[in-house]
């Protein structure tokens, strides 16, 4: 048997976390959630996810140093930038990032990134 393919989202909206949850484990993934930096690099830590999805706004740890971090540690773990603000995108620091998506209600966007990286 296959095991499923393990997605790490990290937001501090709980409406956006249910929403890519739904989606994502609709999709044939195994699903995670944290709601900060600090509780997503500790289940980084403690069962490393195949991809990640990473909001960057977030209260404490944003989300351009949990990427750089998790980036440090495997270098090779895709990383998909998620954010309500499209400027973000010129941020230095989510250019280590391998995609970066809009948030929207639309999940294609982001489906179709994350079949991109783990099929």
């Amino acid at each position: 048997m296959e095991t499923k393919k393990k997605i790490l989202i990290v937001d501090d909206e709980e409406v956006i976390l249910f929403l890519y949850r739904e989606e994502l484990e609709e999709e044939g993934f195994a699903v995670e959630t944290a709601l900060n930096g600090e509780q997503a690099l500790r289940q980084f830590e403690a069962a490393p996810p195949d991809l990640v999805i990473l909001d960057i706004n977030m209260p404490g740890m944003n989300g351009i140093e949990v990427l750089r971090q998790m980036k440090e540690r495997n270098a090779s773990l895709p990383v998909i930038l998620s954010s309500a603000y499209p400027e973000y995108k010129q941020d230095f620091g989510a250019w280590a990032s391998d995609e970066y998506i809009v948030k929207s209600a639309n999940t294609a966007d982001l489906k179709t990134a994350v079949h991109k990286y783990l099929d």
